[in-house]
């Protein structure tokens, strides 16, 4: 008989592993990995901007190649191989079948596949600094011509060109996308057909709807930007002519493709977090989430106009007025679906009991922070002051407002809440709350400040403004010079976390099992959860957010306790 107390081995069980929970993990690892490499990138063009021309500590001096190169692998890295992993990949994989009471993945092996191929995706991407040339820096959108070589030669050196940072940047993202369609599969799979006996689509929680929500966004849009990323590598290793204008090509192709794609990515990376904070401002203000089955439908009305907004990337690009005018209705309309959601939370939070654990801290900074970037964005979303604004650093700081709070407060939120089901043990509170209150305080002063000097008409994306005018003058380089000081101080607040969270587990502080008593089946395995996750499976009788219910002892009832009104 086989022995049942057989030890992996630490591949089988670390990295070749098909359990859900060890890809989660792995994921969130290689997430915060390449944030750490993002984080530096930062630091280091940061640094130049504020003090042009000086050697930068910790690298020396950089030029403008590689400032531009910095630049754009930063912002490649900070959407595709943090907000993608850390959020949707991540989270989803770890609590996506303990959520809905199933042992794994609908399609394991396919799992451990995506992770596999992510990890490719990023050692490619990270291989692009190191090629004769250097890594790609013509922005993390990758315009034409700056990223097609068939503009420069019709006949390039094959092996030359395939192993140049131009075509290993668009070959690290095509892997990418691979990866996290393989995952948004496994996701849509196991929530229609694995969900435990009573869990009715009304029951699931607000999470897993927005966790497959954002992968049916990503695998609706992103099919037209892998079609133009071949035609940009086949311009580049090929010589072809998609995107050149003397053959019959048209670069302005590749900015609907990339956009078409682009900027539904920022409501796949918003939806997850969005979602974080439904499970935590119920649980935290001890109350059920106000209006459920209207913030499931704002959700999907959201994921339907997000594919008729992408244009107003464009407004300078000469689009034809009438158009323009589309998309920026188009725009201004998808912020009311998103208002109603927040709305929603708001309302949960109002008469409630709140307190205010190292979760809902970062939940509330996310709500606060994001609302500046939305209010914001309302005024990119017209033509008329967004062809004023464009590629200036008012949009930086926009973008930064929105995308910030999505990937790193809700990450942080996430990682907070439920890091005792994934350890069994609970973090340092007072180190969270350190860590909360020097992110958000470093992060304002990195980005508000360049509202102002996006307004005044800093362009980004130069590297010296010593020479400018406008920069060389107060305040504007000393609000550079704020919001460097401010970058280099986030990013070391962030060792708080690597401490907090490494001494945590070397420690035997334990936590209880539902340690912030919530009503999801998650918390009914044990922490962490074994293979399998449940013994025996959960049967669900009522929805995810039964706090404080009339007439019951406790404030909270869980999702398996029977609803003495149902036969």
């Amino acid at each position: 008989m086989e022995n049942l107390h057989h030890k992996k081995s630490f591949w089988s069980k670390y990295i070749f592993s098909t359990d859900h929970k060890t890809i989660g993990i792995q994921y969130m690892v290689m997430g915060m990995f390449m944030a750490g490499v993002g984080g530096y990138l930062a630091y280091v063009f940061r640094y130049n901007l504020a003090f042009p021309g000086k050697s930068i500590p910790f690298y020396g001096m950089l030029g403008a190649e590689q400032y531009n190169a910095f630049v754009t692998i930063h912002g490649m890295i900070m959407v595709f191989w943090v907000g993608m992993p850390v959020l949707l990949s991540a989270f989803g994989n770890f609590l996506i079948p303990i959520m809905i009471g199933t042992d794994d993945m609908a399609f394991p092996t396919l799992n451990a596949l995506s992770v596999q191929i992510f990890f490719l995706s990023a050692v490619i991407l990270i291989a692009s600094f190191f090629v004769p040339g250097g890594a790609f820096g013509g922005g993390w959108t990758m315009y034409p011509p700056f990223s097609a070589g068939g503009y420069l030669n019709h006949n390039p050196d094959f092996f030359k060109a395939l192993f140049s940072g131009t075509s290993l940047l668009i070959l690290a993202v095509a892997l990418e996308f691979v990866a996290m369609l393989m995952g948004g599969i496994n996701f849509l799979v196991t929530t229609v057909n694995k969900r435990a006996k009573g869990m009715t689509p009304w029951k699931i929680p607000v999470i897993i709807w927005f966790l497959n929500i954002g992968a049916v966004i990503f695998m609706f849009s992103v099919g037209p930007l892998v079609a133009g990323a071949f035609m940009l590598l086949f311009d580049n290793v090929l010589g072809t002519g998609f995107y050149d204008p003397h053959r019959g090509g048209d670069p302005m192709l590749w900015e609907h493709l990339f956009w078409f794609f682009g900027h539904p990515e920022v409501y796949v990376l918003l939806l997850p977090s969005l979602g974080v904070l439904a499970e935590i401002v119920p649980v935290f203000s001890r109350k059920p989430l106000f209006a459920y089955k209207t913030i499931i439908y704002l959700a999907l009305l959201s994921a339907f106009l997000s594919v008729l907004v992408w244009a107003h990337h464009q407004f300078v690009a000469g689009i034809d007025p009438r158009m323009a005018t589309f998309f920026s209705i188009g725009t201004i309309l998808i912020s009311i679906p998103f208002a109603g959601i927040f709305l929603s939370y708001m309302a949960t939070l109002w008469g409630g009991k709140i307190t205010m654990k190292v979760p809902m801290l970062w939940a509330i900074g996310f709500i606060g922070l994001f609302l500046i970037g939305g209010l914001t964005g309302l005024f990119l979303g017209s033509n008329t002051f967004d062809i004023y604004a464009h590629d200036t650093y008012f949009v930086v700081a926009h973008f930064h407002y929105t995308l910030f709070p999505d990937i790193f407060f809700g990450f942080f939120a996430a990682f907070y809440f439920w890091f005792p089901k994934f350890s069994g043990k609970e973090l340092n509170p007072k180190l969270g709350k350190w860590h909360f209150w020097l992110t958000f305080i470093f992060f304002n002063g990195l980005f508000f400040l360049l509202f102002f000097n996006g307004l005044a008409g800093q362009h980004r994306r130069i590297n010296d403004y010593s020479s400018f005018s406008l920069i060389s003058r107060e305040p504007y380089q000393t609000f550079e010079q704020i919001a460097t000081i401010s970058a280099i101080g986030l990013i070391l607040s962030q060792f708080i976390f690597l401490y907090n969270f490494i001494s945590t587990l070397r420690s035997n502080r334990k936590s209880v099992k539902n340690p912030w008593e919530s009503t999801t089946l998650e918390w009914l395995s044990d922490s962490p959860p074994p293979h399998g996750n449940f013994n025996p499976y959960p049967v669900v009788y009522r929805g995810a957010y039964d706090y404080s219910l009339p007439d019951v002892p406790e404030d909270f009832t869980p999702q398996n306790v029977p609803n003495p009104n149902n036969n």
